[in-house]
């Protein structure tokens, strides 16, 4: 347990945390939404500092990730909680129905070494919503930039201006989950509003952070063509056309086991139409689909990166242009800062 950042006190012993879109003003011996955070004689307490509920070395391109330092080990970390509500989690015994019990401890200043212990080239704050686990990524975050060792975010995209602003300087890049296009979907199925994760989705590009985003394409929930479109032409106006755009095959778990798996036709209609829509990176994920892997370059058509799964099978090393034409990719294949 630690003091929480992002908050302030109010009358008659209550806080008002601002770490998330939800705001929660929480009285003494409450807790906020995220039940991570809790109000103990007037002071916010984060409750997961230092907890963690599950280490593994992943490809970098499970995160997903497959702009940034392609084919490379990226040493993934969660904990426990999160600020949404989603009725599909797919991680839903870490993020919803946790307990302390189910975590263990680790000190922010280990993570070096168990980086290179793993042969691992960065870290990734991931399978439960890394902001709810805020000060001890940020504490460790700082920590690994001075050994260069770049850190990645793997989030919902609900937290406040202020606490992204603050852990920029030490972040190299993001996975925002853009679960839908509409506010009802929001609302309704996650608890939280579209428009707050938009707002971060641009910061971060303001602030120099690696974006990509990730659609999980729900039958019936938001798998609508003119949604897929509006979602698309949003990325290409608001962001930038070279931002990799990940749509991801849901299957039946949580509190949605009545819907079927996405078919792969829907999953290809929203690649044509997020392509038609001038995004340059477009990929299809949870679902075998080769070709809708690779990623291409965006003038010529050359292959840049082949991938099987999860694992880059060819590459040029190093290289960030077309061998064909010489056109740029959106390829980052290490922080500027290293």
């Amino acid at each position: 347990m630690k003091e929480a950042l992002h908050w302030k006190p109010l009358d008659s012993g209550k806080v008002a945390c601002s770490l998330c879109g939800h705001g929660c003003v929480v009285p003494d011996g409450g807790y906020g939404l995220c039940r991570v955070r809790q109000n103990r004689g007037g002071k916010l307490y984060a409750l997961t500092y230092g907890r963690y509920s599950g280490v593994s070395p992943d490809p970098i391109e499970k995160k997903p990730l497959y702009h940034f330092m392609p084919g490379t080990r990226t040493l993934s970390f969660g904990s426990v909680g999160c600020n949404l509500r989603c009725q599909f989690c797919q991680n839903y015994e870490i993020s919803n129905e946790w307990s302390l019990s189910q975590t263990r401890e680790v000190a922010a200043d280990a993570m070096p070494a168990m980086v290179h212990r793993q042969n691992c080239q960065s870290v990734s704050w991931t399978y439960n919503e890394p902001t709810m686990w805020y000060e001890f990524t940020l504490d460790a975050s700082r920590l690994l930039r001075a050994e260069k060792i770049p850190t990645i975010y793997v989030t919902n995209g609900y937290m406040s201006e202020e606490a992204l602003r603050e852990l920029a300087p030490s972040l190299d890049a993001m996975n925002v989950d853009v679960k839908a296009f509409t506010e009802g979907f929001y609302r309704t199925l996650t608890n939280g509003r579209l428009d707050k994760v938009l707002e971060t989705c641009k910061l971060a590009r303001e602030l120099g952070i690696w974006l990509e985003l990730t659609n999980l394409v729900i039958p019936t929930k938001n798998d609508d063509a003119g949604e897929l479109k509006r979602f698309s032409a949003w990325v290409a106006s608001d962001l930038g056309p070279e931002v990799p755009v990940h749509f991801s095959r849901f299957h039946p778990d949580y509190r949605m086991l009545d819907l079927s798996h996405t078919p792969v036709g829907t999953l290809q209609r929203a690649y044509e139409i997020a392509k038609g829509e001038g995004l340059r990176y477009v990929y299809v994920g949870n679902v075998a689909t080769p070709e809708n892997e690779n990623t291409r370059c965006h003038e010529c058509g050359a292959l840049l990166i082949a991938r099987v799964g999860f694992r880059v099978a060819d590459q040029i090393p190093g290289r960030t242009a077309c061998p064909k034409c010489g056109t740029e990719a959106a390829i980052i294949r290490k922080p500027k800062w290293m």
